[in-house]
Order: structure tokens, then C-alpha cells, then sequence
């Protein structure tokens, strides 16, 4: 088969390089892709964005497989223009990805359906949600509605803090049009978990648990980021919470969209706050978590080919999901200075000492190739450069593992949470 794979980061990389070992691949593209990504994919210069000359692109090289990876290309319909023209893909229709792109639509429906989440209100007005504040206690929990790279949700201590909030998602407009309206919501305290499953619009199967950390610095300190490090599997996921959320949270979400004429597949990503009161949704996304798919698909021991193949054609009933019984750890390396401002251009140095590892990884997030002193060499090109993976026996070994390998990768202005997995510690 010929595939190819819509999307540049780390999500991605992890992806191709899952794609790449698939015996049904024969040949891999990636558009745009990354430095490391063109180790197993042929790159081409196209925008996520850009369906008309994605879709051509197709046709022209006779894609036989797409998939389409982030959460803009998602919500803005890439995934059905592939469709409207037959080409086979992985990745849910614009009017199921809206269960990602609206954050309103994605609580109305846990309201309508009865999926366990946090109270809320929806304001489309300022001067309303600003009223609003007034009659909730601290802390107060506001989400723009729409994509905000992972960063539009403040949690605020104050009230004072709170109204700032609001000012900024919705006056001056900090996330863009993600923030014309708002979603002020109770504030949950428990261990977040992420749980990502594949769906066909009626089977559904949960892959294994993982832990993201969004904030900037140690300690859950700083400004949230796309994600500094992940986990996997979480320790506080138990049998009995999966259990729970396979009953009340994966099934029900999405017989739920498909009640409502959203027939949802690819990747749900629910994002978990285990309560006192048991699990409780925080989010859904509508693909594969950056860098959640860096922890969990190194674990999968199905051919991800097979399992994508199945969430498009309806026979994911079929298939029999199965991971490996270890832990993975991944670092993010990032520029100083991220998520508000750094400099890129820097050459990577110590790439070459993965090439014979075994169960290391290196995922590059925000890499380009570029001239330097006459050579090419691969350089930072982003805010999250690289996320630095381990698997081992078991999380402590697998964190130990994953801190020694970030010593082997060197730029100027590198920099990385020392804290990765601490919880671990604490189960």
C-alpha cells in the first residue's frame, strides 16, 4: 500500500515510524513531516491546511491510504475531502472532530447523554460570563471553546485572576476565534489520566493509560504547553476504573455521536480527572495525543496499519488490540523560553548515538533540515523540539531510562522538566 500521513510533529513521527514497520506499507509519505520523520517517509511541502493540494497530491501518486494526525486539518474537514473523493482514511469527519473543535458542543452532549463530567456554563457574551464568576467559588476553571493548541483552558485561584481570564480569551482575543465563546466549569481536583481509543463509529477499543504534563516548569509550574513529558501506563488507572469508564465514557460517547448523525471514526482521546466521585471527563480530542501517541504506540503490539484499516472500513470488532506488558517515559526537549518566546535555528547534536538503541526512541516535534557550515543537519525548528522515549520494565525503570538517553542530545537553549513521572512516587 501506498500512505500517507497528513501532519509534521511528534504525534506524527511516532505514527510513521509505526506505518514504516507495517509489512502493508510499501511506500510512506508525509505532508509536511519533519527532519525525522524523512528517515521513513518521503516529505513533501504541503499545509495540513491545504486540502486541495493534499487531495491532488493523492490522486497523483495514487495514495491508497490516508491519515490524517492534528486537530486543525480535523476540524476543518481535511479528513472529508479525502472521503468525498474515495480514498480510504483514517480520521473523523469535520462533524464528529467538533467534539475536540467545540468545547460547548462537547459538554452539551455529555449533558444530553449522561457522561460523567464537570458542571458548566457556556457564555457566547463577556459582560454574562463576567456575572457569572460572581456566583462561583475559587478556584474557577475557563476554556476557550475552540482549538487552542492545547493551551486555552486557565484555571484561576481568584476572582480578580478569573476576570482577567475572561478578558483575555474574550476581549482581547488571545486564542484567536477559539475564545468567541467561553466555558466556564466546575474545578475538579484528582490524577488526570489520558485514555486514547480507536473507533469505527460503533466498536470501540481503548488503547493503554498514559499521563501528560502540560505545564511549562517543574512542579506543575509555568504556563500550560502543548505537553513537556508523558507516561505510560498510568498506575492510577485501575481495573476498576477502566471498567467504569468503558460502561459509562468510550461506549456512551460514542453511541452518543452517532445518535446525533456524528459518526466518529479514529482516535477519541478522553481526558480523565479521577474524583472522589469517581472518573469524570476533562476533555475529548479528536485524534491521538502529542505526546500521549509518543508513550502509547512504541507499547502496541498490533500492526497500526491493521487496527486504522479496520476503525475506516466498520470491522474494528475484529480486531484484538493487545500492548506490551512494560512502561514508556518521554522527555520533551524544548526550546527556553517556550510556550511564549525562543529561538530556533539551533543544530542538534547526538542524534546518531539512538541509530543502534533498542526500546529508545527519538520523536522529533519541531526539527527542520538546514545548511550549516556547508553541511545539512537537522535543526530546532519549534517550541518542542524532541521527545526522548524509553520503555522498560516498569515505569521507575523506564523514567530512569528515558532521563539518561535526554544526557546523549545536545542544542543551545535546550530545555526539559526534571520531574517527568514523578507521581510514579507516589502510587
Amino acid at each position: 500500500m501506498k500512505i500517507m500521513i497528513v501532519g509534521g510533529g511528534g504525534r506524527e513521527h511516532a505514527i510513521a515510524w509505526a506505518v514504516a514497520k507495517s509489512p502493508k506499507c510499501d511506500k510512506l509519505y508525509a505532508a509536511p513531516g519533519n527532519a525525522g520523520i524523512a528517515e521513513v517517509a518521503e516529505c513533501v511541502d504541503i499545509s495540513v491546511m491545504d486540502a486541495p493540494a493534499l487531495v491532488s497530491f493523492a490522486k497523483e501518486k495514487a495514495i491508497d491510504f490516508v491519515i490524517v494526525a492534528p486537530d486543525d486539518p480535523l476540524a476543518a474537514g481535511v479528513a472529508d475531502a479525502f472521503l468525498d473523493e474515495g480514498i480510504k482514511t483514517f480520521g473523523p469527519r469535520k462533524n464528529a472532530a467538533i467534539i475536540e473543535a467545540s468545547k460547548a458542543f462537547s459538554k452539551d452532549l455529555m449533558k444530553k447523554y449522561n457522561i460523567p463530567s464537570a458542571a458548566y456554563e457556556t457564555f457566547d457574551n463577556a459582560e454574562a460570563a463576567l456575572a457569572y464568576l460572581e456566583t462561583q467559588e475559587p478556584p474557577y476553571v475557563l476554556k476557550a471553546d475552540g482549538l487552542a493548541l492545547g493551551k486555552g483552558v486557565l484555571i484561576c485561584q481568584t476572582l480578580e485572576e478569573a476576570k482577567d481570564g475572561i478578558k483575555e480569551i474574550m476581549i482581547d482575543k488571545k486564542f484567536g476565534d477559539a475564545g468567541d465563546k467561553v466555558v466556564i466549569e466546575e474545578f475538579m481536583t484528582g490524577r488526570e489520566v489520558s485514555v486514547l481509543c480507536f473507533s469505527d463509529g460503533k466498536t470501540i477499543l481503548p488503547m493503554t493509560s498514559a499521563q501528560d504534563h502540560k505545564r511549562a516548569g517543574d512542579g506543575d509550574t509555568g504556563l500550560n504547553t502543548g505537553g513537556m513529558g508523558t507516561f505510560s501506563p498510568s498506575p492510577f488507572y485501575t481495573d476498576e476504573v477502566a471498567k467504569f469508564c468503558e460502561e459509562n465514557v468510550y461506549q456512551r460517547t460514542i453511541d452518543a455521536m452517532a445518535a446525533e448523525g456524528r459518526e466518529f471514526k479514529g482516535v477519541l482521546f478522553c481526558g480523565l480527572m479521577l474524583t472522589e466521585k469517581g472518573p469524570r471527563v476533562l476533555e475529548f480530542n479528536a485524534r491521538f495525543g502529542d505526546p500521549e501517541a509518543q508513550v502509547v504506540i512504541p507499547r502496541l503490539k498490533n500492526d497500526i496499519v491493521d487496527v486504522m484499516i479496520a476503525c475506516a472500513d466498520g470491522t474494528l470488532d475484529q480486531i484484538d488490540l493487545a500492548f506490551e506488558d512494560n512502561a514508556a517515559v518521554c522527555v520533551m526537549l524544548a526550546s527556553d523560553g517556550y510556550p511564549v518566546s525562543y529561538k530556533k535555528g539551533y543544530e542538534i547534536k547526538g542524534l546518531e548515538n539512538f541509530a543502534d538503541k533498542e526500546d529508545y526512541f527519538v520523536f522529533h516535534s519541531g526539527t527542520k533540515f538546514a545548511d550549516v557550515d556547508g553541511e545539512k543537519k537537522v535543526v530546532t525548528n519549534g517550541g518542542r523540539v524532541l521527545g526522548v522515549v524509553a520503555l522498560g520494565n516498569d515505569l521507575l525503570e523506564a523514567r530512569k531510562n528515558a532521563y539518561d538517553a535526554t544526557e546523549l542530545i545536545d542544542f543551545e537553549n535546550k530545555y526539559m522538566r526534571h520531574d517527568i513521572g514523578k507521581a510514579i512516587d507516589e502510587q
